[in-house]
Parts: structure tokens; sequence; C-alpha cells
């Protein structure tokens, strides 16, 4: 590249700024945060010296206006990026920053668009020639989202004096699912320690006091086996759940038929619909019912939606299999499993397939249910590029509903 030899102070200044914020930001946080934040600091000065120049900009060898190539960088810059000056007021922010913050304007104060005692405080903490700083900052509306601002000296170019650029990295995603982690941990060590606590104590009373007494025994012992077949479903229900999430990413390349698998499976159920006095019909056309998939997590899918309809619906199971055609998506095929339960309220349809989710805990945990069923199912269906949608009224029975593409290859590849 050729440069102008008489290369401008503006952008010179803004090079090393950029430099010493990059050194501080790797001292003191490590590379990951370092790069977009020294980027950050660069474009910022370069575009600000470009505007304030008067003399004709330093070109790249393309003739690119390097403030403007400045302007690309920081335009590009996913998190929001802002430059103050000794005075706090705004010299420049990127879309992502005026994007979070509407009221934000150039000129003007930065606590006009960015009301947090805490961030004007650590600024002018900067400004005043404090170390670099790290604050949290939330925003309410129009939704909820945790930010963690970092906040470091900058020599404005242009003889402006001491400036302070502010990156905000957003930790909403990362927050969330921290959360959703720690609520996992809790859920499933609650669902281990409940049967847990049930199988130690019934041990105990049969080494003490009911160590001779025969009918408590076989009762107890019964009462033991049910808890650890809980116990087993659970942990089989939480790996099944892990390896489908590792493999969520890899689509699957066999093709398999669901309408087989919906016949299997009404028959595997049928023995658990007569025991709770329900019964299960299958309407399947003619012609096979083909989709790329992977037949034991089809199964499962199938499986969990059929029992679910089983002990929380009952009356009359329908499963049914049908063919649509989407006019943005092309051939689906839809899988719909129907009952004449009770029915579920309209607020806890959306939460369905959280995991440990229940609309009755108890009712649920009497049924042998794990709270993992629907969580499986949405996970396995993001892997097969399908859909599930629950439609339900209180007191009008439960339809649920599996959308997946339909495959119009050659000959099946598998199953």
């Amino acid at each position: 590249m050729i440069d102008d030899p008489r290369r401008p102070a503006a952008w010179t200044g803004a090079v090393i700024a950029g430099g010493l914020l990059l050194l501080w930001i790797l001292w003191d946080q490590g590379l990951s945060s370092a790069i977009p934040v020294a980027l950050a600091a660069v474009a910022l000065g370069g575009l600000i010296g470009g505007r304030r120049r008067a003399q004709p900009p330093t070109r790249t060898v393309a003739g690119t206006p390097r403030h403007a190539v400045a302007e690309a960088l920081l335009a590009n810059i996913p998190d929001p990026v802002i430059l103050v000056d000794r005075r706090t007021r705004v010299l420049e922010a990127n879309p992502a920053a005026r994007a979070l913050l509407p009221a934000l304007h150039l000129s003007h104060p930065l606590a006009f668009g960015l009301r947090n005692p805490e961030v004007t405080d650590a600024v002018e903490a900067v400004l005043s020639g404090g170390p670099a700083q790290r604050v949290s900052y939330e925003t309410r509306v129009p939704m909820e989202r945790a930010f963690e601002v970092q906040i470091g000296p900058l020599q404005v170019p242009d003889g402006l004096g001491a400036g302070a650029v502010l990156f905000l990295r957003d930790l909403t995603s990362a927050r969330r699912l921290e959360a959703m982690r720690v609520d996992f941990v809790a859920n499933a060590s609650h669902e281990l320690r409940t049967p847990l606590s049930s199988l130690l104590g019934f041990i105990e009373t049969l080494q003490g006091p009911a160590r001779e007494d025969v009918a408590a025994r076989e009762r107890f012992l019964e009462i033991m086996r049910v808890q650890a077949q809980r116990m087993r479903r659970l942990i089989d229900d939480l790996l099944s759940l892990s390896r489908i999430e590792l493999r969520e990413h890899v689509a699957p390349t066999t093709v398999v038929d669901l309408g087989g698998l919906a016949r299997q499976m009404v028959d595997a159920q049928a023995h658990l619909a007569a025991a709770r006095e329900a019964g299960i019909t299958l309407a399947v056309g003619a012609g096979s019912y083909r989709v790329q998939g992977d037949a034991d997590e089809l199964t499962r899918v199938i499986e969990n939606l059929i029992e679910n309809a089983v002990k929380y619906g009952g009356g009359e199971i329908r499963v049914g299999l049908a063919r649509e055609e989407d006019p943005r998506l092309g051939a689906r095929i839809v899988l719909t499993v129907a009952d004449d339960g009770p029915g579920i309220a309209p607020e806890h349809i959306p939460r369905l397939t959280e995991r440990f989710y229940r609309v009755d805990v108890a009712s649920s945990r009497a049924r042998g249910g794990t709270g993992l069923g629907l969580a499986i199912v949405k996970h396995s269906l993001r892997r097969h590029r399908g859909r599930l949608t629950i439609e339900s009224e209180v007191g009008q029975g439960t339809t649920a509903r599996v959308t997946l593409p339909e495959y119009r290859g050659g000959a099946d590849q598998g199953a």
C-alpha cells in the first residue's frame, strides 16, 4: 500500500491510542475482549480524525478515504461502542449503540442517552485519569438485556484532549444459559433426591423394625422397586436429552417410514392405554410416509407424545399421519396425537417443552413422568428440521402436531 508521506497526526494518534488500549485489555481482561475494543478505538479515532481534518483525507491505494474505512470497520463491530470527550459529550457511536440507545445523539452528554449512575461515575473516573473501569448495565425496555460496560481512556484526535471509549458486551445469552444450567441442576437433583430418600428410608426400616415382618418387607420392596424405576427413567431421559443435544447440529442421513414407526408405537402402547381405560386408534393413509431422520429418535418422539396423551389425557387417543403442501416449505409429513382429556390452560402451553416443567407436579410424578419428555421431543425435532405445536383448551382435550419435511429422493437409505 502506497500512502501519502504526510501521514495525518490524527490517524497516527488514533493508532497509538488503539495500541495502548489493546495492551491494557490484554493485561487486564484477556485476548477475547481485547480485539473488538482495540478495533473500536482505532476506528473511532480514525473516523473522528477524518471528519474533523480540514486538509484532504489520506487515501488508501484503492482511493478510499481512511475515515471511510474506519467508518466501515466501526459499523461492523456487532457490540455497542461509544466514544466521549473529556466533557462526556458523545463524539461517535456505532449502529449497534444507536440501536440500543435511541436517545443517544452526537454532541449531547452521554447521560442523555445512557441513564445509569454507575456507568456515568465510571466514565468520570476514567476521564479524571483513573484506571480502566468495568461496570454492569441492564435494560428493561423493550426487553431485559444485560451488558458489561468496559470503559478505557483514549486520546481523542485533533487536540481534543483525553476521552473515553465505552464497549458494551452483551451478557444476556450467557446469563440465560447460566440460569438454565442452575435450574437444570437444581431440578435434576431434586428429582433424584426424592426417590433416593424414599429408598434409604425403606432400607433402614427393613434393617430395623421390619426385619422379621414378611408382609411389610414385601410391601416395602415393591415401593422400592417403583422408586428405583423412577430414578432409572429419569437417568435414561437425561442421557437421551444429552445425546440429542450433542448431535443437534448434525442432520440425519437415513430415510425412515413414519407410518411403520407409528404402527409399532400404537401397538406397544396399547397395554398402557388399556390399563388406564383409554383406547388408541391409528389413521394412516395408503403409501409410505418417508422422512430423512434417525429411526430411534423419531420412535422416541412418537412414544413420548402417545404416552403423554394416555397418561394425562385419556379417552380416545387418535394418532394420525397425513401429507400437506406448504407453499413456502414444500411437502410436509404431519403426525398428530389427540386426546379427550381435561386440556391445558393457555398460560402453560408455551412452557411445556421446558426441562422439568409440569402443569401439575404431583400428578405427573404419580403417573411416572420425568418432566423431560417434551424437551426430548423438541430437541429431536430441531435436529430433523421439524416443528412441534400443541393446541389445547380446558375441557376440550389436547392435540400435539409434528411436521417434518417429506423425503422425495430415491431409494431408502436406511430403516
